[in-house]
């Protein structure tokens, strides 16, 4: 373990638990969106709303990193795992973003599937983050979320493969590779977070 010259600042790992927390809430809203009979454009802001909690989260680390001599692990991977945990929010709100702009009804039946590796991701992010004080019992969550990550690249490719088959017109095809591109891009934002916490236990073991 690194010398420490005085006791490290240890709101950080509340403000990384707030942070995964704001995912969670994140990941619902979607498949509220994503589902039959909800008010759209309600949910839609709702995730915005939770977006922006998700950037004042994001902000907070930052400040506090730059108002902090002594930080609990290295300055680069706090200012990594916020930025990551901030990436699957922003293309959580993107994807629900896309399904109002494009006037999007109704979604590949797979595109459930993503939903799904996305919730159970958020799920075990959040759980993951407050074991981040003693770096014990963490390499699970990494090995389930890569588990996760190749799931979602093969319903992915399964949506695509779909779409590709002739039975939508072309411009549909754009609108919803727009939209399941996005939840593709959160779950491998998801598994860059697990990586970085991955390297971050590497280093303070």
């Amino acid at each position: 373990m690194p010398l420490r010259l005085r006791p490290a600042d240890t709101t950080f790992y509340d403000l990384f638990a707030e942070q995964a927390d704001h995912l969670v809430v994140g990941a619902r809203l979607l498949a509220e969106m994503l589902g039959e009979g909800n008010d759209r454009e309600a949910t839609a802001k709702a995730m915005r709303d939770a977006e922006h909690d998700c950037d004042e989260s994001t902000h907070a680390i930052v400040r506090r990193v730059n108002s902090t001599f002594v930080t609990p692990f290295d300055r680069e991977d706090i200012y990594s795992l916020s930025a990551g945990l901030d990436d699957v929010m922003d293309f959580m709100e993107e994807a629900v973003d896309l399904v109002i702009l494009y006037g999007v009804d109704t979604l590949p039946s797979e595109t459930a599937g993503q939903v799904e590796v996305l919730q159970r991701a958020a799920a075990l992010t959040a759980d993951a983050m407050p074991r981040l004080r003693t770096m014990k019992d963490l390499e699970e969550y990494w090995i389930e979320i890569n588990r996760l990550e190749n799931q979602g690249d093969k319903t992915y490719r399964q949506i695509v493969a779909r779409l590709f088959n002739g039975s939508y017109e072309a411009l549909e095809v754009l609108k919803l590779k727009g939209v399941v591109d996005s939840l593709e891009h959160a779950i491998d934002a998801f598994e860059k977070v697990a990586n970085t916490v991955e390297q971050i236990a590497v280093k303070e073991s």
